[in-house]
């Protein structure tokens, strides 16, 4: 039975040796999900603003809702809330699909020469596409009612360099648990919607009381949404050392998926 490189250094060189592929399977399928519809590509840039919108009227009007320590502007609320939903949305898309990931691309598992590993990260370049509308749709509105963004907002490809690391490698490990077990898609659906509220999006982690502060900093996304506000909307540098703590766990994370879906994947054909 053929054996698939599980190591550190072929985690990183497929996705190198791959790059075109990838590349090439992305755009294909950011322009698919619009496929036949009028205004196309361009529904990946009016949905953001859509949302925006709402959650600006339901939450600045409707709930009149202010942000703990922050300024009563109106609009501040759905700034700093849509900031952190970027970073949930992004891994949210991954998490979803990845279960189904292999089973959607049953046709290329008995190809030898197709590299089954690159497809989470097909879909991690998909979701970090629509990431970056977002944060473009969120830069417009920043400049539109507040003025010009923070010179920290240069920091954002490099801060965002551990999600996607953690986000790939969550799929990795889905993909593969989702081609025996049918199951984990439904419980994933589920495990979305309570992530998202245990995450400090609605809320920073500094409303929350102490006792329950360290549960809430365990959630895997608790650093990335934080810096995801901190550079876009306050204008702050995250901390060398943390962000180092949480790059290296991301890595393990990404790796250990990795690992797991070589090691899973010899088995894929017979249970297809």
């Amino acid at each position: 039975m053929q054996s698939f490189n599980a190591s550190p250094r072929e985690f990183v060189a497929s996705a190198v040796r791959n790059r075109a592929l990838i590349y090439n399977l992305v755009k294909r399928e950011v322009i698919g999900r619009y496929k036949g519809s009028m205004l196309g590509i361009l529904w990946s840039f009016f949905n953001p603003v859509f949302m925006l919108a709402v959650y600006t009227f339901v939450f600045s009007v409707v709930f009149n809702a202010r942000w703990a320590g922050g300024g009563q502007s109106k609009t501040e609320f759905a700034l700093i809330l849509f900031a952190g939903l970027i970073v949930f949305n992004l891994f949210a898309d991954c998490f979803n699909r990845a279960p189904g990931l292999v089973l959607a691309n049953a046709n290329y598992v008995k190809k030898v020469v197709f590299p089954l590993e690159i497809l989470p990260w097909v879909a991690v370049g998909s979701a970090l596409f629509h990431a970056m509308i977002s944060v473009v749709v969120w830069v417009i509105f920043y400049v539109f009612v507040v003025g010009v963004p923070h010179l920290t907002i240069l920091l954002l490809p490099i801060t965002i360099i551990p999600l996607v690391l953690l986000s790939v490698g969550v799929s990795w490990a889905l993909a593969s648990l989702g081609v025996y077990l049918r199951d984990v898609s439904q419980l994933v659906a589920v495990l979305t919607t309570v992530l998202m509220f245990l995450s400090p999006i609605f809320f920073p982690i500094e409303a929350l009381p102490e006792q329950y502060r360290p549960l809430l900093k365990m959630n895997p996304l608790a650093p990335a949404i934080a810096e995801m506000r901190d550079i876009l909307y306050f204008g702050g540098i995250p901390k060398i050392s943390s962000f180092c703590i949480y790059f290296a766990a991301c890595s393990l994370v990404a790796w250990l998926g990795f690992a797991w879906f070589q090691k899973t994947r010899k088995g894929f054909a017979d249970v297809l």
